[in-house]
């Protein structure tokens, strides 16, 4: 490891000790429902009816396959090559920090970078946002959830801080992708 890659992991473990030292039994439980993924299908079923109610059920549906996919394929990323390629330890399995840092929940599988919650709650705010910001402005809320969602992996004990930024800006990147190819699909073959 070159110098400069063990100044960032070590920064990166500092910040995650101190972010995961702000802690409270109050707020464990708080954290452990905000990053259990089961807790969100109710928000993710209020949103597919936002849309369908905006765009009608064709349009509503080509909007949510798109965030589907944008979904899918972020998650894809970083569970199926980012994680197995860099073979990131999680804080809740690495030997040098698990003694001291503070576990909310189950640590998950072995390797954390990047975070899939950060990749997939991110590409579904973008992609979300991005299309439905004209008949729904409210939307922008995503960007707040997706970040406690993100954040909660910190807190809980599976992910760096680093693996959320990185998660994020990959769930950035694609779900902006999916949504300009929602946009050339919708141009070449859907016409309202």
């Amino acid at each position: 490891m070159t110098d400069a890659v063990h100044s960032i992991v070590s920064a990166d473990q500092e910040l995650f000790l101190w972010l995961n030292g702000l802690h409270t039994p109050w707020l464990d439980t708080v954290m452990y429902w905000i990053t259990y993924k089961y807790t969100w299908i109710p928000l993710y079923i209020l949103l597919i009816a936002l849309t369908v109610r905006a765009e009608g059920w064709k349009k509503g549906g080509l909007i949510v396959i798109a965030v589907v996919l944008a979904v899918a394929a972020a998650d894809k990323i970083t569970s199926g090559f980012m994680k197995p390629y860099f073979l990131r330890l999680r804080p809740c399995h690495d030997p040098s920090i698990q003694v001291v840092m503070h576990h909310v929940t189950d640590c998950g599988g072995m390797y954390g970078f990047a975070s899939s919650h950060a990749s997939t709650s991110f590409a579904l705010a973008i992609a979300w946002f991005s299309l439905l910001r004209r008949e729904i402005p409210r939307m922008a809320f995503l960007f707040l959830w997706a970040a406690i969602y993100a954040y909660s992996r910190v807190y809980v004990g599976v992910h760096y801080p680093l693996d959320i930024l990185v998660g994020a800006l990959v769930g950035l990147l694609v779900g902006y992708s999916f949504v300009q190819l929602y946009y050339i699909f919708l141009k070449r073959y859907y016409h309202s």
